[in-house]
């Protein structure tokens, strides 16, 4: 099946007016982030912001009601959101994803074109649901498999976490095609809030992005066939679902990492005022800060170039190169977006630890600190290894 494109130039929203509303998004979110932090719960207004904003339908096609908006502008708005609150960050990033595989795969039926249709006319939010039971991260394979009879479709399924799922309009999740298949030939499945419910499993009581409220659920969902996409699940999650997801949650990282560089250069020009411009002992540590978000907004660039480049090109998107690149960004934008809020936390000393005041970095470094781990790093290298131990080593810089 043909990729669908992402955006519909040129009558799409223009990055400008994108811009403002994510900017007017990112204000209201900012107000709460501490009592979303605190209080563990999910960024309710900062969400009500985005659908008034209209930006849960931004990148759906024109011609389906949306904006056409492009996977640039979509990371230029993760990355405005991280600045203000990790999770309204990650939440529109997640949304987005599913959003993007729907558009690109999905685009085969007047059902699921209705579905998207409405998605930008009502501002529903999609809620994501890849992990499984013991599996965790662990996306390409599934336990739970789809049921049918020919009239509907069925499944039920132990998710480990489903990412703001209590608050979704509904939620878009993988399963083994049918009870026979194995575990790694699977479907992308989308199921409404009317088509299921959710049997709370775990709580989500951690460290950091806490207001994801990324529970456990038992998800039992019936629906049509055509909820079911006709797509290899591995084609969508190699051709959109992974380069998608790493663009945008490496451009959330990178703006959590911009507000805590944000307070340390405004703690350091304070400090060198009163010291008579003599820069403090700790502004080596905000000089590696911004050389490491630097890194990694130079890393978020090069891999929208490569995603651009690629455009529905199948054989482009599965090449090795582009995966392995495509791979690779995500953890090394997760270990420089740490870096970076680590040395502002250096930079800032105890102004900068402690809870309270305009230069604590506290949220910030708690935040950041689950983006090696979300889809651990260690489970990427691995199987990166085993993928490219067959692929020679380039010979010189320019091949």
């Amino acid at each position: 099946m043909t990729i669908q494109p992402m955006s519909v130039p040129p009558e799409a929203a223009t990055a400008t007016d994108l811009a403002a509303r994510a900017a007017a998004v990112a204000a209201v979110a900012a107000l709460h982030a501490e009592a979303v932090d605190r209080d563990g719960r999910f960024p309710a207004e900062a969400v009500a912001a985005l659908k008034s904003q209209r930006l849960l339908g931004a990148a759906v096609p024109i011609e389906l009601g949306g904006e056409g908006a492009s996977i640039r502008a979509l990371a230029d708005i993760c990355y405005a959101l991280g600045r203000a609150c990790a999770s309204t960050a990650m939440i529109y990033a997640m949304h987005q994803t599913k959003i993007a595989c729907l558009i690109r795969h999905g685009r085969d039926g007047a059902w699921r074109d209705g579905l998207i249709r409405r998605i930008a006319d009502e501002q529903l939010l999609m809620a994501s649901s890849t992990t499984e039971g013991q599996g965790g991260g662990n996306v390409r394979a599934s336990s739970a498999a789809i049921e049918g009879d020919g009239e509907s479709v069925s499944l039920e399924r132990a998710a480990t976490v489903i990412s703001y799922g209590a608050q979704a309009d509904g939620v878009v999740t993988v399963a083994r095609r049918n009870a026979e298949a194995a575990a790694s030939d699977q479907v992308l499945c989308v199921f409404l809030k009317e088509d299921y419910t959710l049997e709370r499993l775990s709580g989500w009581e951690t460290l950091g992005m806490r207001g994801t409220c990324s529970s456990g659920f038992r998800l039992v969902a019936r629906g049509r066939p055509e909820q079911v996409l006709a797509t290899r699940y591995g084609d969508v999650h190699n051709q959109t679902m992974t380069p998608v997801s790493h663009i945008l949650w490496s451009s959330a990282w990178a703006g959590i990492a911009a507000s805590a560089v944000d307070r340390a250069q405004a703690f350091t020009r304070t400090a060198m005022r009163g010291a008579g411009g003599v820069a403090p002992p700790g502004a080596l540590h905000y000089a590696r800060a911004v050389s490491s978000l630097k890194q990694a907004r130079a890393l978020i660039v090069q891999g929208l170039d490569r995603f651009e480049a690629a455009g529905d090109d199948a054989s482009a998107l599965a090449a090795l190169d582009f995966q392995t690149a495509i791979t690779m960004l995500k953890v090394e934008v997760s270990e420089l977006a740490v870096a970076a809020v680590s040395s502002a936390l250096r930079a800032n000393g105890l102004a900068g630890y402690r809870q309270d005041g305009d230069f604590s970095v506290g949220r910030a470094l708690r935040d950041i600190l689950s983006a090696p781990i979300m889809i651990h790093n260690d489970r990427i290298m691995a199987n990166l290894a085993t993928a490219t131990l067959m692929s020679p080593v380039a010979a010189s810089l320019s091949a």
